[in-house]
């Protein structure tokens, strides 16, 4: 029998990579234009809220991935931010 930790850091791995290009295309060009900031609070929440449900269940996937993810998230917040200003 496969190990459901298994699959959720597979799925973790692929959804938590889908913000690497966004970031790191922030990263090289310096600007957010474009970007909704509304967006990307409604996700931060949300993943947050992931993270702390990973915690309840002690799901070791949902902890790490939600971390990795809300720690991009908040990079790309604040570069959305400094934008603005």
């Amino acid at each position: 029998m496969i190990n459901p930790e298994y699959i959720g850091f597979i799925a973790a791995t692929l959804t938590t990579s889908a913000f690497l290009p966004q970031a790191f295309k922030i990263w090289k060009s310096k600007t957010a234009d474009g970007l909704s900031l509304s967006m990307y609070l409604v996700m931060g929440t949300g993943t947050l809220s992931w993270l702390f449900y990973g915690l309840l269940i002690e799901s070791p996937s949902v902890i790490v991935a939600n971390c990795i993810s809300f720690s991009i998230i908040l990079f790309i917040i604040t570069f959305i931010i400094r934008s603005k200003m």
